[in-house]
């Protein structure tokens, strides 16, 4: 089983260099013809080509050798089909296409690509050079193999701006699929992130309360030891079994932690965290069937620090106002920052709050959620997103009536990063 393992990878990794070598030959079909009545060509090629080395890693050299033999005789075959006369004419006549895949691929197997392509600018200037020295080297040797009569200046500037064109072109496709992939990753990081941030905030609440359990047990125990000898080492036992689950706790709690203290992009602006937000309560509201229309307001705009923090309360707060609302309605999310403090306001027209309930939604345990057994959920959502708020030094309330709406107000400092 372990021997057929490398084979697979190395056949999966030739049909893909072929494939690679097919649609490119394919791709330099669709062409135009600057120099009139002459070989000399620009197509799609290159592009797919140059693509392809970008979005998976491959033996560049040995991937351009085959695009190469593909290319030219593949172009041979079909001027047979159309044109007629000997193979060998066609073969040398596409030779110096192939020679340009060649140098192409040689110019890349030169670079460090992956590292590349981190840096967009450069990385379409070298495939531009790269595209001009490639276009030269096949301009040579079409003038060489063929005699053709093509103005070497004017060639060259042509090359410049060709390369200029299809190497930028594939660098900002390329760079447009990236940034939205870690878009997306980082969208679905945050929401991870903010759901341990506040499973650490209740676990550490709970390690306060085992803190003071060991300490009652313990405190019996020397109450016992004195008349009830085995009753007092039954307590004694009891505390010291508590103290190994604190101990595993504070464990987790580190691990924890270090998860939710992880450092995120220094140019992190508020509006992107708020569209992230947005986004996975419109696909929250799918999953559960539900036409709600959410509306973001966010006329100022700011770097943000305590991004996990400020996360964890507006999903939550968003989360809960799209179970609110029972099959439509609409949700709006407003921004007010001011110098001193942001307020969030969060409001929705679902089924709301009864007033005689108001003062103790916040309170631990409470909730209004049950599933179809009738149980209720744990009631830590809103208690850990009002201690949140109060770790940033803010205040959080509620109104209901028509509309539900809660207000999230922080001080502007303690969200906000300070400009360099």
């Amino acid at each position: 089983m372990e021997s057929t393992q490398p084979h697979i990878k190395t056949t999966k990794l030739f049909l893909f260099m072929l494939l690679v070598g097919l649609l490119t030959a394919i791709g330099g079909e669709i062409k135009i013809i600057p120099f009139e009545e002459g070989p000399f060509r620009f197509g799609l090629g290159s592009i797919i080509f140059f693509f392809a080395l970008l979005i998976r890693p491959l033996p560049i050299v040995s991937t351009g050798l085959l695009t190469a033999l593909i290319v030219i005789v593949g172009r041979s075959l079909l001027d047979i089909f159309i044109y007629g006369q000997s193979f060998v004419t066609h073969i040398v006549e596409h030779l110096p296409a192939g020679a340009f895949y060649t140098v192409f691929a040689l110019c890349f197997k030169l670079i460090p690509l992956d590292e590349l392509k981190k840096q967009p600018l450069m990385l379409g200037l070298l495939a531009t050079a790269f595209e001009v020295l490639s276009n030269t080297v096949e301009h040579v040797l079409t003038d060489i193999l063929l005699v053709s009569d093509q103005e070497t200046f004017t060639s060259f500037l042509l090359f410049i701006l060709v390369g200029l064109l299809r190497s930028f072109f594939v660098v900002g496709i390329y760079s447009m699929i990236t940034m939205s992939e870690q878009k997306k990753q980082l969208k679905q990081l945050m929401t991870i992130h903010s759901e341990l941030y506040v499973e650490a905030l209740y676990l550490q609440k709970t390690m306060t309360q085992i803190e003071q359990l060991t300490a009652n047990s313990y405190q019996l125990y020397k109450k016992l030891k004195t008349n009830e000898e085995q009753l007092a080492s039954e307590a004694l036992h009891i505390a010291q079994e508590i103290h190994e689950v604190k101990k595993d706790n504070e464990r987790i709690h580190a691990g924890l932690s270090k998860i939710t203290k992880r450092n995120y992009p220094s140019n992190f602006l508020l509006s992107e965290l708020l569209s992230f937000i947005v986004e996975a309560n419109e696909n929250y509201a799918a999953y559960l069937n539900k036409s709600i229309s959410i509306t973001l307001i966010c006329p100022d705009d700011y770097q943000t620090k305590n991004h996990i923090a400020l996360f964890a309360i507006l999903n939550n707060l968003m989360a809960n106002a799209v179970e609110a609302i029972e099959e439509s309605g609409f949700i709006t999310l407003n921004v007010v920052a001011e110098q001193d403090m942001t307020s969030f306001i969060v409001e929705d027209n679902g089924v709301g709050i009864d007033p005689a309930l108001i003062p103790i939604i916040f309170d631990a345990g409470y909730t209004s959620k049950f599933n179809e057994q009738g149980q209720g959920s744990t009631g830590i959502g809103l208690s850990h997103t009002k201690t949140i708020v109060e770790n940033l030094k803010g205040n959080i309330h509620v109104t209901s009536d028509t509309s539900t709406c809660f207000v999230v107000q922080i001080p502007s400092e303690n969200i906000q990063k300070e400009n360099d």
